[in-house]
């Protein structure tokens, strides 16, 4: 072994490190003049005299005695990138007499101890890459050996390009094409990719055909499948359990092993590994055991600001998986927990319905499948949805408690529930949101509760005598409580009828509530805030209903998603007896969630209150508007899921040869913008015209498409038969309203676009800065000097309108064409970017960030500050006030009354912060509002 005293200057310090590292992953490390290549199953033999002309390498890697590789040792700071030509003239330096593996020798590496880049020559491309640690000697040794035997697949990389043609068996289209376009990026050596699949298409059956094919052709050892919380890797183990292999026809567990982790020991004979990413982290940590509490929480949940960094665990080394797969990967992994992810030498694919700019940053924008709800729909893998919207006087403009002199009114704590009662001295005047936060108004809840029951079985499910499956979504554990007891009250049911499912159920474990929700007939009504919000299975759900907003787009579409799943005939009427098929689920609104621009996807249905027969009439006439083939579209879709195969061979025998899922499948395609943006394309590729359509050309391209699927209706007997078996099949359409999204075409010179786009915005900001109250503070008029987000909200409507249409997307990319090195942040943008994109055109601001990276950096000064003047915040005050920070970020400011919402209600709303910050909570609130947002 070396000794370490001999290092000096910076280098050396580098060399410390290295030779720690190398130890610590099994290399005995030595001196030249020491040399025993026999000491160990690795030995790293430092200054290693090489053939003349060569050099001398850093160290020279032996593995069972013969030399495989070298390793460039740099100062910290160097950059490994330009050493790596010096590192390969030593591979290839290796003197004849030296036993070796082969010359140029396979292996290298550079590193500063630091950072570590590593190239593979085994691999069909080799180029380097980072690593966090040092390979083992097995880990090299046994590529030596697979190379010696099956040299064009010795690594896995190797292997991902000579996978045999997939097999469609027991596949959908859309995870066939899913697993296609991933193994062409796992081929091409992307190290990060992201499959976006709508809720319910199947993600986790596609995750374990893939895994089947990484194992059995590609050469994987082992993969990890990491889960957000312990019952979501449950219901992975079962999707394992019941995958049959398309070529042996035996249960994926049969062949391979797959270990659910329950304890922080990895089983050495699993091949694939299923645990929460809080458990994989408290692994490599180090740590004996993890708080089975913490395995069955949301890593967003966790106070995350104060973890220790990984360094190294021997007993769970870098190449200990190959492929990760990291599900619901919308979740909040790119903070802290993401060194768990890039601990490992390993492939990250990320599997999520909902993926938002951080997600596709983490995942370097490779985006490799996208699969929506509306293909879902078309495809029948999905239901669609209705929106039944109930308002309450209360519930939308507040109240007044009239102060008579002889109103006694009661105040509750809301931290330990005690009450006192209180002679009202004047009128307690009250709005929509200050509901189940500030004040508890029991008629409203009554009310809304009422409502859903009288117009259950008449309106929303009608003719139905069962009550579906519903699932509530609460603002916190205090008001599910009163929500579960109402709904016993008014629906006259014992405690069965409706359960409070929350991480603060007692009595009766939350795995087996849901379970006995998914797959018994009591539950009827299950009430949450956001437990199952994420992730859980239950295929009978018919209904879900909103008595809580939400501010997060990502998370509303997770929460509505839980209704989409499909299920057999016979499934759902074990549960709900006087079910049929399920057709559609119905979104119960009592808050006006749906009223806001959260919403990414929206009802194919866009037409609720025309009948179908009078969509038809339309369709022959020769209508040809997105509107009218989307609602057939959703239409036809709900028909065919009732009509028996006589009826099917009929429709088939007046429309000669189409289905009516052909049908259905063919409008709702062509109302895809992106296809009508493709077709326009192509027509100008026709004409030999340059450069992308305009919006007039894609407007009119989506009309011939949408023509052309509408023109089999031109046929009667087609509609007649299509209107009787409507008749005989259909009972109700119900009420709800949607948007209908626009679609903007690019110049053909994208440059001199990109400079009129900026001109045209300053001018217009000048124009109009006093007609509007955000560019009035902006501009910075001294009474105008904060900005509200209902003024920028007004002020992205006021852009948004003709003749500009202007979106922050659009004007974000003409900025970035004119000067990329000034512009900063890719992905989608926020309505609060408008504040950045104002201030640049105004060149207040020299660069153009992202509102939320501002507010990130001025968060950063402001703690640093708070340091300096030795004022110091707990873990769990750190995690409140990064939430906070991330809200302004997106809201402009948060008030008193945002905590009781997303994300703050899921840690104990208002109370919580209150007994968190002591006191401290308002003049705090008021600080960071002033700090962060000016």
């Amino acid at each position: 072994m070396v000794t370490t005293d001999t290092y000096v200057g910076p280098e050396g310090h580098a060399r410390r490190r290295i030779d720690e590292m190398l130890t610590a992953a099994g290399w005995i490390v030595q001196d030249y003049r020491q040399i025993n290549r026999l000491a160990g199953r690795g030995v790293a033999v430092r200054e290693f005299e090489l053939a003349r002309g060569h050099g001398r390498a850093d160290y020279l890697l032996f593995v069972d005695g013969e030399a495989v590789g070298v390793l460039e040792a740099k100062k910290v700071g160097t950059s490994l990138i330009g050493v790596e030509t010096q590192s390969g003239k030593y591979a290839d330096g290796v003197p004849d007499g030296i036993p070796a593996v082969g010359r140029p020798l396979p292996f290298a590496y550079e590193s500063t101890g630091a950072e570590t880049r590593f190239t593979n020559r085994y691999d069909p491309v080799p180029r380097s890459r980072e690593v966090h640690w040092f390979h083992r000697p097995e880990t090299l040794a046994r590529w030596v050996q697979r190379f010696r035997t099956q040299p064009a697949t010795a690594t896995f990389r190797g292997g991902l390009r000579h996978l045999p043609p997939l097999d469609r068996v027991g596949l959908r289209p859309a995870q066939y094409d899913s697993i296609l376009a991933l193994e062409a990026s796992l081929a091409a050596d992307r190290p990060r990719a992201l499959v976006q699949m709508a809720t319910g298409a199947g993600k986790t059956f596609t995750a374990a055909a893939e895994t089947y094919r990484m194992l059995k052709f590609a050469g994987a050892q082992r993969v990890v499948f990491l889960v957000d919380r312990g019952n979501l890797g449950r219901q992975t183990l079962r999707e394992f359990q019941t995958f049959v292999t398309p070529d042996t026809g035996r249960k994926f567990t049969d062949l391979y092993t797959v270990q659910l982790l329950s304890s922080n020991k990895i089983d050495p004979a699993a091949q694939v590994v299923i645990t929460t990413i809080q458990r994989l982290y408290s692994i490599l940590s180090g740590e004996p055991e993890l708080d089975p509490e913490l395995d069955e929480t949301s890593i967003e949940d966790l106070p995350a600001g104060d973890l220790p960094t990984v360094d190294y665990n021997p007993a769970v080394p870098v190449e200990a998986f190959d492929l990760l797969l990291v599900d619901e990967c919308h979740r909040s992994i790119y903070g802290v927990w993401r060194q768990v992810l890039e601990y490992f030498d390993a492939h990250l694919v990320g599997l999520t319905a909902t993926p938002s700019k951080q997600t596709l940053g983490f995942m370097d924008q490779n985006l490799v499948f996208s699969y929506t709800h509306e293909q879902a729909v078309a495809d029948k893998v999905n239901v669609d949805f209705e929106v039944y919207r109930i308002r309450t006087r209360i519930g939308t403009s507040g109240s007044v408690v009239e102060a008579d002199g002889e109103t006694v009114v009661q105040f509750r704590d809301r931290l330990s529930g005690q009450t006192r009662l209180v002679a009202l001295q004047d009128d307690y005047v009250y709005d929509a949101k200050q509901l189940d936060r500030a004040v508890v108004a029991e008629d409203q809840l009554r009310t809304v509760v009422r409502t859903f029951r009288d117009r259950l079985f008449t309106e929303i499910f009608p003719g139905r005598r069962e009550v579906p499956k519903t699932l509530i979504f609460a603002k916190d554990d205090a008001h599910a409580d009163r929500i579960v007891q109402m709904l016993r009250q008014e629906f006259d049911r014992p405690n069965e009828f409706a359960v409070k499912i929350t991480y603060k159920t007692t009595g009766a474990k939350p795995e087996q509530l849901l379970s006995d929700f998914r797959n018994s007939y009591n539950p009827r009504i299950a009430v949450t805030v956001d437990m199952i919000a994420t992730g859980t299975d239950i295929k009978p759900l018919e209904c879900v209903m909103f008595l809580r907003s939400v501010k997060s787009r990502n998370f509303f579409e997770q929460m509505k998603g839980r209704g989409v799943r499909v299920i057999e005939p016979a499934d759902f009427r074990s549960v709900t007896p006087d079910a049929t098929t399920k057709t559609h689920f119905v979104l119960v609104d009592a808050v006006g969630v749906t009223e806001t621009d959260l919403n990414d996807t929206t009802p194919l249905e866009r037409q609720p209150r025309v009948g179908f027969d009078k969509l038809l009439h339309q369709a022959a006439l020769g209508v040809a508007t997105a509107d009218l083939a989307s609602s057939l579209g959703s239409r036809l879709i709900r028909l065919d899921k009732q009509l028996t195969d006589e009826d099917r061979t009929e429709v088939a025998e007046v429309s000669g040869g189409l289905s009516v899922a052909e049908l259905a499948h063919d409008m709702i395609a062509a109302v895809n913008p992106d296809r009508a943006f493709d077709a326009a394309v192509a027509a100008r590729a026709d004409r030999e015209e340059p450069g992308e359509p305009t919006g007039e050309e894609i407007a009119a391209a989506q009309e011939q498409l949408i023509r052309t699927a509408l023109q089999p209706l031109s046929n009667e007997h087609l509609r007649d038969k299509l209107s009787a078996l409507k008749k005989a099949a259909e009972q109700l359409i119900d009420e709800f309203s949607t948007d209908e999204v626009i679609e903007a075409g690019f110049s053909t010179d994208a440059t001199a676009r990109a400079k009129q786009t900026a001109a045209d915005f300053r001018a217009w900001l000048d124009e109009h800065r006093d007609q509007l109250a955000a560019l009035q503070a902006l501009y910075g008029v001294p009474y105008k000097r904060r900005v509200t987000f209902r003024q920028v909200k007004e002020l992205a409507n006021a852009i948004s309108k003709p003749p500009h249409a202007w979106t922050p997307e659009r004007l974000w990319q003409a900025y970035e064409a004119l000067d990329a090195s000034k512009v900063h942040g890719g992905g989608q943008r926020i309505v609060t970017d408008l504040v950045s994109l104002v201030r640049f055109a105004l060149e207040q601001d020299n660069e153009l960030l992202p509102y939320t990276e501002t507010v990130n950096q001025r968060f950063a000064g402001w703690l640093a500050q708070q340091e300096r003047h030795g004022r110091a915040f707990t873990a769990e005050q750190l995690q409140w006030l990064e939430r906070i920070r991330d809200v302004i970020g997106s809201s402009l400011a948060v008030t008193v009354d945002d905590l009781d919402d997303a994300p703050f209600a899921e840690r104990g709303g208002l109370g919580g912060a209150y007994s968190v910050f002591h006191g401290q909570l308002e003049p705090l609130l008021d600080e960071l509002n002033h700090v962060l947002a000016a």
